[in-house]
Order: structure tokens, then C-alpha cells, then sequence
């Protein structure tokens, strides 16, 4: 059986967890910071998990991890 392949996309914008969750990048951070509140900025930073129906469709594009 050939080895799958991983989609370098989701190689580069998301991992997975030691217990298989997805972790990602905050959303709404890229930019426009000026008009959100300091506490949606400083609940924003570093990373967080992704939603189970999500993380379904992620986990094809990752097969090895």
C-alpha cells in the first residue's frame, strides 16, 4: 500500500494534540486590531482547538500527524 500523502497546507497551519485534538492558530487576528476590545485581544493569543466537525475534515489532510 503507498504511503498517503499530507496536504502542506494543513503541514503548516495546524498539529495535533498528544490525545488527537487539532490545534490552530486564533482567528480574527490577522488584522483591524484597532476596533477589537483588549480583552478579545487578550483572549486571542497563541493557539486554541479546533471544533469537532472541523477537526474531522483536518485530520484527512494530516494522516500521520
Amino acid at each position: 500500500m503507498p504511503k498517503l500523502k499530507t496536504k502542506s497546507s494543513a503541514k503548516k497551519r495546524f498539529s495535533l494534540t498528544a490525545t488527537g485534538k487539532v490545534r490552530m492558530n486564533q482567528a480574527n487576528k490577522q488584522h483591524g486590531m484597532i476596533k477589537r476590545t483588549n480583552k478579545q485581544i487578550r483572549n486571542q493569543r497563541g493557539t486554541t482547538i479546533m471544533s469537532k466537525p472541523d477537526a474531522k475534515i483536518i485530520k484527512k489532510f494530516i494522516p500521520y500527524g
